[in-house]
């Protein structure tokens, strides 16, 4: 097996980023690819984090990119000012390639720098730390508790408050935060209402929620990031787009849980009187510190979300970016916990930043042994089917490998081939193609418990609760209401998606 690779290594490294590389050494590097994807799917029986998982088969995609010559080592120039056009070129055939150059410096950076979007590290980690320390503020939990109340203990309306609940906290926060939110309220206000046997329906309808609300915002999940950048989809233009889906698959999967669960109302006086005076008991202000920092991190929440919808306007602020919006903001909350700060950064999910470090020089390095194009070969073959058929094919394949893996490495490598191949053959490619990944990299995550991590927490609080649910008894209460929502997506993408784009 060595003596194979060795002699696809070629000799001379000289032009190594221009040549196309063997057909054997891209075929070698489709075989990393599927290691990392099957590894991934089988992470908890391998007992590693995603990133040590992602960090090995990263470190091994450079050593053999550097060996088969593949990958552009070459200077960064800094500084470079374009000073003129050469004489003849009209503005109109403008392009950085036609400037002349002066005052630049070259600068060695490592080849794996550059192959990281920093730029979606920067909204994860700013996101992450800002509702972090907004949550301290005990805002959320103060929205929680008097949606409880204004229930008065009814489980029907409970199950449609906390429902929709989630779907906006899966949309402002994230989905995993969304579901320990929601789930560890759910099993208390149940367990206090004496209706911990509605625990299991509550629990599996939240988290097939979180994925649905992890469709409303281009921030609400990774996916909706990594594909929403590379297509160019502004926040608001995103929320447009997606909301009228999201509503009405709100509506309905809560209407469906009603009466699969059969999930009672309240009858007779007596009962609704206990029901009241129980949720009474509930006091939204214990989690309160501080009265002031509660209606601070409220306002910031407020204007958190109004910038980032209007950043690809603001004036200085759209050159930096949505990253730079979210780090400004946590930077801005952490203030409160200046001497304390280093406590949030123990908090932050490192293990997913590492994570996507890892998989963007992976798919970088793929991209150079020419697999994203083998594959893109592949979703060429989908694009032949037609606007209609390309599009619906899509968003399914796009569910049917989210649910059996994770679901960002899939939206990474969709992108970039759809950003290829609008770059080769933009008439092949519209909007209905980027919806599409982003539809079915979302909602794949509903036909299993492994397609998200919001759907593995509600799994997690339902064995916590002694409500075992094994993995075919969460694929057959699911299932149901995931194939009504791929269904739907399907026709919204196609018929409703072109309007509002």
């Amino acid at each position: 097996m060595l003596a194979t690779i060795l002699s696809l290594i070629p000799g001379d490294a000289a032009g190594a980023a221009n040549h196309t590389p063997p057909a054997g050494v891209t075929y070698l590097f489709c075989g990393l690819l599927v290691g990392l994807i099957l590894c991934l799917a089988f992470e908890e029986r391998l007992h590693a984090k995603k990133s040590i998982i992602a960090g090995l088969f990263a470190v091994v995609c450079l050593l053999l990119g550097a060996a088969f010559h593949i990958l552009p080592f070459q200077d960064v120039l800094i500084g470079a000012i374009p000073i003129s056009l050469p004489e003849g070129l009209l503005p109109s055939d403008w392009s950085p390639a036609h400037h002349i150059y002066g005052g630049e410096h070259a600068v060695h950076m490592p080849v794996y720098i550059p192959a990281v979007d920093w730029g979606v590290i920067a909204i994860i980690l700013g996101s992450s730390l800002f509702v972090d320390v907004t949550s301290r503020s005990g805002l959320f939990t103060w929205i929680a508790i008097r949606l409880t109340k204004l229930s008065g203990g009814d489980p029907r309306k409970l199950l449609w408050f906390y429902g929709l609940m989630t779907v906006v906290f899966s949309a402002v926060l994230n989905n995993v935060t969304a579901m320990i939110i929601v789930g560890s309220l759910s099993a208390v206000s149940l367990g206090k209402l004496k209706r911990s046997n509605l625990l299991l329906a509550f629990l599996l309808t939240e988290g097939l929620l979180t994925n649905i609300g992890g469709l409303l915002t281009l921030i609400s999940s990774v996916p909706n990031i990594i594909v929403g950048q590379a297509a160019g989809i502004s926040f608001v233009r995103f929320f447009i787009v997606a909301s009228p889906f999201v509503l009405v698959t709100t509506l309905l999967t809560l209407w469906m849980a009603v009466r699969v669960f059969k999930i009672p109302r309240l009858s007779g006086v007596p009962e609704r009187l206990e029901a009241e005076e129980l949720v009474a008991s509930f006091d939204e202000n214990d989690g309160i510190d501080s009265v002031g920092f509660f209606w601070f991190g409220a306002a910031m929440l407020a204007l958190f979300i109004a910038v980032i919808a209007t950043t690809s306007v603001l004036p200085w602020v759209s050159s930096l970016g949505m990253g730079y919006v979210a780090l400004s903001f946590a930077l801005i909350m952490l203030l409160r916990y200046r001497s304390s700060a280093d406590r949030f950064y123990q908090t932050v999910d490192w293990d997913l930043l590492g994570f996507f470090g890892a998989l963007f020089v992976v798919i970088y390095v793929m991209e150079h042994a020419q697999v994203l194009h083998l594959i893109g070969q592949g979703v060429g073959l989908l694009l032949g089917l037609g606007p209609n058929g390309s599009t619906a094919s899509l968003l399914v394949s796009a569910a049917g490998f989210s649910s059996v893996t994770d679901n960002i490495p899939l939206a990474a490598m969709l992108a970039n081939i759809l950003k290829a191949q609008a770059a080769q053959a933009p008439e092949l490619i519209s909007s209905g193609h980027w919806w599409a990944v982003i539809f079915g990299a979302n909602l794949g995550g509903n036909l299993t418990p492994i397609g998200s991590a919001s759907t593995l927490v509600a799994v997690t609080v339902m064995h916590k609760h002694k409500l075992p649910l094994s993995f075919i008894g969460f694929v057959a209460k699911a299932l149901p209401y995931a194939t009504l929502h791929l269904f739907i997506a399907v026709l919204y993408v196609l018929f409703v998606v072109p309007f509002l784009a």
